[in-house]
């Protein structure tokens, strides 16, 4: 015979003060939980969303980023023709680029941070299709202009449309701004590759990557063996959505790391908490226990009786735990990305099955500091209980 739930709920309303405790100490937990998480996701998407399943990202074989690749125009050539690679009126789609980081302050802070610079090919907006001039116009090839994401004007200054700009020794003048769909291209800087070139001083026709549309999602497999059986090249072919999946690898798992380190140490604190509440609820209701035994409740309806109080504290901390830092979803901060070195923006992301997983630590939790004191009620010797009545 099972404890009528109506029982458990008097109890938690009765002894409110330990409960409200309880509650706010996981809620608490589950939020900083769901925080350190949404800004992993947050990065990864960021950097996911730059690439295209429909792209392939070509750079020196054996290099681990576009920072360290490096191959000449004459590869490039090779790349343009070789089989897999889409075609348009124009020729083949594939945009050679220049990367360099530059420093440039930010609007919050005045502080210096890394933007990464990238000189691309005027053929760039066909292959990389997700990202749109939403302001001003493209640059025009060959001319000190710019073109800049959507972030770069509101985390720095002097980025506004027709604001001219100094870096490499360069004088540039911002164009038009683009939006890139959330990704990491609305933190960087766009310009003229071989502009970029001769500014820096860089020798003429080298490129750090090139990136190219496929004809269709299966191509990459001909593109790489076209090019593996040229000996002509050293390039490597990846897809493009893989090789930014990679390059978020190493801040996300930090910060998950760390977050879940964090929301431990905290989910610690909170089941201490649970268990303070539980073992106080089975001391001041040691009789109310022994008379439900005595008229027929067993030890298992008694533990389940005491897990269910303890599962509803940490249902409701977990809830208004997930929805304390609804707020944040969507909010834009930034940090550094380890393989390229620059600032990147990005925003929380709070879905769903973040808020779910929340909930189900929460539980975690409420089952960890519920169940010893359920059990520790379910021993209670009765016939002692009943002779203090």
């Amino acid at each position: 015979m099972a404890i009528p739930i109506s029982y458990n709920l008097r109890s938690l309303r009765a002894r409110w003060p330990s409960t409200v405790v309880a509650v706010l100490g996981i809620a608490g937990t589950v939020g900083v939980f769901v925080a350190m998480m949404s800004l992993a996701k947050g990065f990864k998407s960021t950097l996911v969303a730059s690439g295209s399943p429909h792209n392939a990202l070509i750079r020196r074989a054996g290099s681990t980023s576009e920072m360290d690749s490096g191959f000449d125009l004459a590869q490039v050539r090779i790349v343009q023709d070789a089989k897999g690679i889409a075609h348009d009126s124009d020729g083949p789609l594939v945009s050679p680029e220049v990367v360099v980081v530059a420093a440039f302050p930010l609007k919050s802070t005045g502080t210096d941070a890394n933007v990464q610079v990238r000189g691309v090919s005027p053929i760039v907006l066909k292959v990389r299709d997700q990202v749109k001039i939403v302001q001003g116009r493209f640059f025009r090839p060959g001319l000190n202009e710019l073109i800049v994401g959507n972030n770069v004007d509101k985390a720095y200054a002097g980025f506004g449309l027709g604001q001219t700009v100094l870096f490499g020794g360069g004088r540039w003048t911002v164009v038009g701004v683009f939006d890139a769909g959330g990704s990491a291209f609305d933190s960087e800087i766009w310009c003229d590759a071989a502009v970029l070139n001769d500014v820096y001083k860089r020798p003429t026709n080298i490129y750090q990557s090139a990136t190219a549309r496929l004809t269709s999602n299966g191509a990459l497999t001909d593109l790489k063996d076209t090019l593996s059986a040229d000996p002509r090249v050293t390039v490597q072919a990846d897809r493009e959505i893989e090789y930014y999946e990679k390059e978020s690898r190493v801040v996300t798992t930090l910060i998950t790391v760390l977050g879940t380190l964090v929301a431990g140490v905290m989910g610690i604190g909170a089941i201490f908490g649970a268990l303070n509440t539980m073992y106080s609820a089975v001391a001041e209701r040691g009789r109310e226990i022994a008379t439900m035994r005595a008229l027929g409740f067993g030890s298992a309806s008694v533990v389940l009786s005491f897990v269910f109080e303890a599962l509803c504290i940490a249902l409701i901390g977990g809830i208004i735990g997930c929805i304390g830092v609804l707020p944040l979803n969507g909010f834009t901060t930034g940090t550094m990305n380890w393989q390229t070195f620059s600032h990147l923006a990005f925003a929380f992301k709070i879905t769903p099955v973040l808020m779910a997983v929340g909930v189900i630590f929460a539980l975690t939790m409420g089952i960890l500091g519920g169940v010893p004191p359920a059990v520790r009620a379910a021993r209670a010797n009765v016939a002692t209980a009943l002779r203090e009545l």
